[in-house]
């Protein structure tokens, strides 16, 4: 029976992993620097190399290999592996977490200040570092990426110098993705569980000179509140911990589900509407949209009509407004200012135009709730996520053709993964519906159909990219 009874409570493969990675943190940490090397020489030495001309391809020339590393498939990936691991890129492999925790290492420790805190940051710093990599064309030019990128990582390390100890308070307050991180994270399938009853033997036994190891939690994450995977950066550093934490399974549509009305809240609502489903919509649109083309047109015939000519000058610096004559790529004032008007314009309009539909649906199940509005908001995330790695991966299609490769999978590809997110968005809502309007069958229809709408405006941004604007 004994035998038995081991057998029952030997750790699963996801515990051990869990287990191992905890064991294994000074190898994880190896692993970070690598990537922080990896990522400077990425940044910087393509920066001081000549652009590349029409002759060049992907294998023969570093800017071209570090922009389809960086664009083609770091950035679109890392999001899909929030999805399918959690934030394990945050906890294994960033190198702005790894640099500003060293950086807090050996810095001043001051306390977080209240404003370095506000909610509304994910959501600003997203929106603002979404916009100015348009301005600045981020995702062709190399000394946009070490301004961008770079300007990030050394906003990282002062933070880290200046605030906490050993802790990664950039990551948790100020990086531009941490917000979006946070809401993809809550669909992956696995999470560290505090196990409450565990938790509370430990305290009991160590009252009895039972000593417990300390953890460090860098992303400062109260670990015995933790619920859910949209803070914890999965570095194993507390798998294990107190015997009440390890690494387990879960369904995916958990946290949105289960713990959504208690995570709910506006920057995150906010975020997923006008960051996710508006700004960045705008960002990816505007270089395919034959509208953008048009009101230039008009603003710039409107400006010549009556001898306005300053904002057709091309004479703004390239870290404000892109600037490459060599390239032929130059934006005038007007040029500069209608990206970011359009970016701007379309994230009101699309993020409006799903507030209003979300809070119809909220409507239907009574009388009107925040709380059940921001809740319903947070099932759109399989289908804003699944939009930003589609707008992303846009330029990974883009230099893959520039190579003369077989894409006709694209399309395909495309319609399968938007199907999949809209299944798993409507899922997702249904479920949360469900919770207030037990049942209430008809009620939760009806509002599901609300829901359907805002589906379709936000399958609107796509089909105009894709298959829209190029007709």
């Amino acid at each position: 029976m004994s035998g038995m009874g081991e057998v029952m409570h030997r750790p699963g493969r996801l515990q051990q992993a869990g287990q191992w990675m905890q064991q294994h943190g000074s190898m994880i940490r190896g692993v970070q620097w690598v990537v922080v090397a990896v990522y400077a020489f990425l940044i910087l030495v393509p920066a001081v190399l000549p652009l590349p001309d029409g002759s060049a391809h992907l294998w023969t020339n570093l800017t071209l290999a570090a922009q389809f590393v960086f664009w083609g498939i770091w950035w679109p990936f890392v999001l899909l592996s929030m999805v399918m691991l959690g934030r394990v890129w945050c906890g294994v492999l960033c190198p702005e977490g790894a640099l500003t925790e060293f950086a807090s290492k050996f810095g001043r420790g001051w306390a977080i200040p209240r404003w370095l805190r506000w909610g509304g940051w994910p959501f600003v710093a997203f929106g603002i570092t979404t916009i100015y990599g348009q301005m600045v064309s981020v995702y062709q030019y190399p000394k946009a990426v070490l301004l961008v990128l770079g300007g990030s990582t050394v906003g990282a390390m002062i933070v880290g110098v200046l605030y906490g100890r050993e802790k990664r308070v950039w990551c948790k307050y100020l990086c531009p993705v941490n917000g979006v991180f946070s809401l993809l994270a809550r669909l992956a399938p696995f999470h560290y569980k505090v196990n409450e009853d565990a938790w509370r033997r430990s305290y009991k036994e160590g009252e009895h000179g039972h000593r417990v190891i300390p953890v460090n939690c860098a992303p400062l994450v109260p670990l015995r509140a933790m619920k859910g995977a949209s803070d914890c950066h999965m570095c194993g550093r507390c798998s294990g911990h107190r015997d009440a934490i390890s690494l387990e399974w879960r369904s995916p549509s958990a946290e949105v589900v289960q713990l959504g009305d208690k995570q709910a809240n506006p920057w995150d609502t906010a975020l997923i509407l006008y960051g996710l489903l508006g700004i960045a919509i705008g960002a990816f649109h505007w270089t395919v949209s034959t509208w953008f083309v048009d009101l230039k047109q008009i603003f710039a015939a409107w400006l010549i009509d009556r001898n306005i000519l300053w904002p057709l000058d091309t004479n703004a610096p390239w870290f404000l407004f892109t600037h490459y004559p060599e390239q032929n790529d130059v934006f005038s004032w007007l040029d500069g200012g209608m990206v970011v008007g359009y970016i701007v314009v379309t994230g009101l309009v699309y993020g409006t135009a799903l507030l209003a539909l979300l809070a119809a649906g909220t409507r239907m199940l009574g009388r009107f709730s925040f709380t059940r509005l921001h809740h319903l908001t947070q099932a759109l995330i399989p289908v804003a996520g699944c939009g930003v790695f589609l707008g992303l991966s846009a330029t990974t299609v883009s230099l893959l053709r520039a190579e003369h490769l077989p894409l006709w999978w694209v399309t395909d590809v495309r319609l399968g993964l938007l199907g999949v997110a809209n299944l798993w968005s409507a899922w997702l809502a249904w479920r949360v519906i469900g919770r207030y309007a037990i049942g209430r069958f008809v009620t939760q229809s009806v509002a599901m159909l609300w829901f359907i709408a805002a589906l379709a405006v936000v399958d609107s941004a796509w089909y105009l990219m894709f298959w829209g604007f190029s007709r």
